[in-house]
């Protein structure tokens, strides 16, 4: 068993690491938020008040951070990870960042001398707790496969995308789908409901028919088809809107770099934005619902209550 790093214990880093400590690990966490801390200790994670006591010792650093900036200050930093960690740990990026900070983390963590990968994740927080999650991992080879190991405890599947990157590459283009899937249920659900259909009989024709999708049988936004939908709890965020509009925006540059056209997509970054707009950043990704009716009036929502 290996001792982890585990940076960044929030809603996905903390189930994820607990499900190291289950598998034997020693892990150890640090993070902002005493909040975030004190949650990942209730799953066994040892925690620190400093970063560096954290890295102390690390055979392996896990990090699972909002933004680009945030993972070039946590490895970058005067104080990062490279500066502190044991140069023969692996390093391991799970955070959903630009591709371009990915591969500066890359060539630092090369020229610093550490294996380094960018490892992002699918599969959402119910995805983190039951430990199914989809590893998409960039970098070189005998690097991916120390790193498959040592996350086959939180992982469902594991697959090397390729080179420096394209881990992130990847998990930008398949989130831009799930957003996309989102909007479609998000405008069918209201359009079933406006016909007259029983909102549990149109789910379940669509959820075994050509309209299923990931966001059909995970967040569809109508309360009581499916347990892990925001929609049961007045849309409090399983995945907020900001980190939606962070995401989505990472799919528009991409685009725009490679001159390839989104429609779709631009569509639902304006969709979170109104939601940011509004003062609901917070919220539910999926309460983009809402727009498509033209009360804003959708089942599980009650502004008065947010």
């Amino acid at each position: 068993m290996s001792t982890i790093t585990w940076i960044g214990l929030g809603h996905m880093g903390a189930p994820m690491s607990a499900n190291l400590v289950a598998a034997g690990h020693d892990v150890r966490g640090f993070d902002l938020s005493e909040a975030a801390m004190a949650a990942a200790r209730q799953g066994g994670v040892q925690t620190f008040s400093t970063m560096g006591e954290a890295l102390d010792g690390a055979e392996v650093v896990i990090t699972m951070l909002p933004k680009g900036e945030h993972s070039r200050a946590v490895y970058l930093g005067e104080d990062g990870v490279l500066a502190l960690a044991p140069k023969d740990a692996l390093l391991v990026d799970s955070s959903t960042i630009d591709v371009a900070t990915a591969e500066q983390l890359h060539r630092a963590a090369s020229e610093a001398g550490f294996a380094f990968v960018d490892a992002p994740v699918s599969g959402g927080i119910s995805g983190a707790a039951a430990g199914t999650l989809t590893f998409m991992i960039g970098g070189e080879e005998q690097h991916a496969r120390r790193a498959e190991e040592v996350v086959q405890p939180m992982a469902g599947r594991v697959v090397h995308t390729g080179a420096a990157g394209t881990g992130q590459a990847a998990k930008i283009v398949n989130n831009m789908m799930l957003f996309i899937c989102l909007e479609a249920c998000s405008e069918g659900s209201v359009l079933a409901d406006r016909l007259g259909l029983d909102p549990r009989v149109f789910w379940e024709i669509a959820s075994v028919s050509s309209g299923d999708s990931w966001a059909l049988q995970t967040w569809y936004p109508v309360p009581g088809m499916t347990d892990s939908a925001a929609a049961n709890h007045n849309f409090d965020a399983t995945f907020s809107a900001t980190l939606a509009a962070k995401d989505i925006g990472l799919a528009l540059a991409a685009g725009e770099q490679t001159d390839v056209n989104l429609p779709a997509a631009r569509l639902v970054a304006e969709r979170f934005q109104e939601l940011i707009d509004e003062g609901l950043a917070d919220k539910d990704c999926s309460l983009i619902a809402k727009y498509a009716a033209p009360d804003g009036a959708i089942p599980g929502w009650d502004p008065d209550k947010a």
